[in-house]
């Protein structure tokens, strides 16, 4: 039986499913009915009543449209479509009265509020509204609330439209804020006066349609007709959520999540929102060349021809690190192996197997989350590793899924078995496992960083074999899957690749240490953007351009090739990485042959067909590794401090502010005696 109903909306007749709302069946038929409380992604609340419509032959009164179902309206009398109108004289009055309402207490804030020009508010009291006020009386005001070092808050400008309530417990999955009181002492509040306790709670300054909650970092800086928007992908974990990089010269002054139902829906996690002063600290901006064990400046044409001196005749080994666009990587690839190095992108250690996909992305889409009944997850804390992938999980466990992790057990915002912390437990369930429908197996990287991560990865993929499972694997660094494509990778790993390196050219990998010390220490290049740990270690360094500088191709967790463009430019002489390889090449005499951006994808994409196709995820043939038997040993996850994992991270005050924040939290408090 089908589930189809017709309905006639301002003279458009429309054929839409039952179950929709007439708000939603309207957007389907392309008519506009204002909202705050609504929202697709959200329960409704059917609180704000700014989306009062018609009903003919209903009641003689508006009613609420995100709260009607198309399948309750009663049919014309002669079985037409039901007729709903949203321009009706009845309409227009009750739109201007509920407007009315909601400005009573709403002070004038426009001139000082981070939401102008972008406020709902203000374009519905525009668009719906009227030009003047009745009410003569006091407004009322409420005090602020204290949400941490991410949110500000006036609550005083709040309509109770409970969006950041309905977000964070529902999306989130944190039960810190709620209404309490009624009528005019209703108040949006945190309990018990806590800071919001997520990693995505930025989130609600997108959804607050008021001024109410605004950015604490971003606040007085800039407004949003000042700035040039570029439309981007994040690197801050692997799964390549779609973002907008907002600069003003060239500085980036906000970073906003852009809808993608395919990847990030339209959230993102508050590392990804709030990292942007990162990019303004601690900036490699010209070229340094190391003396007599000090790092003085020189020029790009000493940098370029002392890094070709040390690396002529030598063995070279290239480390490609975990923020590096494809074009990069690709690139260091082609120079090393055409001197005779080694080039290495699992620069923690990982056992990914080589050119097998399946292996090392897997066969499921991030969408296959949404479907699963059954997810297993192994080695990996999704909340710290990629936290807009977890509420995604959570929904999915929400509508029924169940939830298994074999690991540490952590805290993931929903409910979940726990079904072992050690490598016999995931051995004992692929011994004992049976068909499954809808499943989904997803493994992180703690689970194949150490020496027996092959013989772990094996287990996994029988389990999923035997499931009939899908299998994803959960990587942690943005550039990893595209330099895994490329072959940015030597047989035996990192050890394999610098075993007797006289030089190593580290192109931004800050998260692994180069012995210093003995007389088999290598001459080391640093190519990156930020003065870490690389830099620190150098002998030459080479400033490049970071992910907002720059056009590169990134990979995501799932094998989805992605574009990330540039917003501004890089500070001082930094340059774009492609672009120092293919002058130092020169250098070398070993060049590259190309000499643009459109040369090089040129090459990249004949080598590779699939990183031409962007935004659509290929197919990967399963292929199941030998199954061996793992060490005996617990699970440990990747990611200790979800702050303070890439070099633009630990620039950031307001992430240094966070982790501080985190460890204060996860302190044990200790009661007086």
């Amino acid at each position: 039986m089908t589930n189809l109903r017709k309905i006639n909306i301002d003279g458009i007749e429309v054929e839409v499913d039952g179950a929709m709302t007439i708000i939603q069946a309207a957007e389907v038929a392309g008519v506009e009915i204002p909202r705050f409380c609504y929202h697709e992604r959200l329960s409704i609340a059917g609180n704000c009543r700014m989306c009062l419509v018609e009903v003919v032959g209903g009641p003689p009164k508006p009613a609420a449209s995100c709260a009607m179902q198309v399948r309750d309206l009663r049919p014309g009398p002669n079985g037409e479509a039901p007729v709903v109108k949203t321009k009706s004289p009845m309409v227009k009055k009750a739109r201007e009265g509920v407007m009315e309402f909601l400005l009573i207490n709403h002070p004038l804030d426009c001139p000082i509020c981070d939401q102008g020009g972008e406020c709902d508010l203000q374009d519905q009291a525009m668009a719906y509204g009227v030009d003047f006020s009745r009410y003569r009386e006091p407004k009322r005001a409420s005090e602020d609330l204290d949400l941490g070092p991410l949110v500000a808050t006036k609550m005083t400008r709040c309509i109770s439209c409970t969006r950041c309530v309905r977000f964070t417990t529902e999306v989130a999955g944190i039960t810190q804020m709620g209404q309490t009181g009624r009528g005019e002492d209703a108040e949006i509040t945190s309990y018990l006066n806590m800071t919001l306790d997520s990693n995505l709670q930025g989130n609600i300054i997108d959804l607050c349609p008021v001024g109410a909650l605004t950015s604490k970092p971003y606040a007085f800086t800039a407004r949003p007709w000042e700035l040039t928007k570029t439309e981007s992908i994040d690197v801050m974990d692997a799964l390549g959520s779609n973002i907008r990089v907002d600069t003003k010269g060239r500085e980036v002054m906000r970073i906003l999540p852009r809808n993608h139902d395919g990847v990030n829906e339209e959230w993102i996690s508050d590392k990804t929102r709030f990292v942007w002063d990162g990019l303004r600290r601690q900036r490699l901006d010209v070229p340094y060349v190391r003396e007599n064990g000090k790092l003085r400046k020189a020029s790009w044409g000493e940098a370029l021809t002392k890094a070709a001196e040390a690396m002529k005749g030598k063995k070279v080994a290239g480390l490609v690190g975990d923020l590096v666009p494809v074009e990069a990587a690709y690139s260091l690839k082609t120079l090393v192996e055409s001197i005779g190095g080694h080039v290495e992108c699992r620069t923690d250690g990982a056992r990914l197997p080589i050119g097998n996909r399946s292996g090392y992305v897997g066969t499921a889409k991030i969408e296959d989350i949404d479907t699963a009944r059954v997810i297993l997850l192994i080695g990996t804390n999704p909340r710290v590793e990629a936290p807009v992938l977890n509420a995604r999980i959570r929904k999915a466990w929400a509508n029924g899924a169940m939830v298994g992790l074999i690991g540490e057990k952590v805290d993931l915002t929903y409910d979940y078995k726990h079904m072992g912390s050690d490598r016999a437990a995931l051995v004992d369930l692929v011994g004992r496992v049976t068909p499954k429908e809808n499943t989904l197996v997803i493994i992180g990287q703690g689970a194949i960083n150490e020496a027996d991560g092959e013989a772990v990865l094996s287990q996994a993929m029988a389990y999923a074999t035997g499931a009939g499972a899908k299998f994803l694997v959960l990587h942690t660094a943005a550039g990893r899957v595209g330099a895994m494509d490329v072959g940015a990778v030597t047989e035996g790993g990192l050890a394999m690749a610098t075993q007797g390196a006289q030089v190593v050219y580290n192109l931004g990998a800050d998260e692994v240490e180069i012995s210093r010390d003995g007389a088999d220490a290598p001459f080391v290049i640093y190519q990156g953007s930020h003065g870490d740990r690389g830099a620190n270690r150098a002998d030459i360094i080479l400033p490049g351009a970071a992910y907002t500088e720059e056009n590169g191709l990134f990979v995501n967790t799932e094998g989805r090739p992605q574009l990330a463009f540039r917003a501004g430019f890089a500070p001082g002489e930094a340059k774009e990485n492609w672009a120092i390889l293919r002058a130092l090449s020169a250098e070398l005499g070993a060049q590259l042959p190309w000499d643009s951006l459109a040369g090089l994808r040129s090459a990249l994409v004949a080598a590779h067909p699939h990183l031409g196709r962007i935004d659509e995820v290929p197919e990967n043939d399963w292929q199941p590794l030998p199954v061996k038997a793992p060490a005996k040993a617990t699970f440990r996850n990747a990611i200790r401090d979800f702050y303070l994992t890439n070099p633009i991270a630990r620039a950031s005050s307001v992430m240094a502010e966070l982790s501080a924040m985190a460890k204060a939290r996860a302190a044990t408090p200790i009661a007086a005696e």
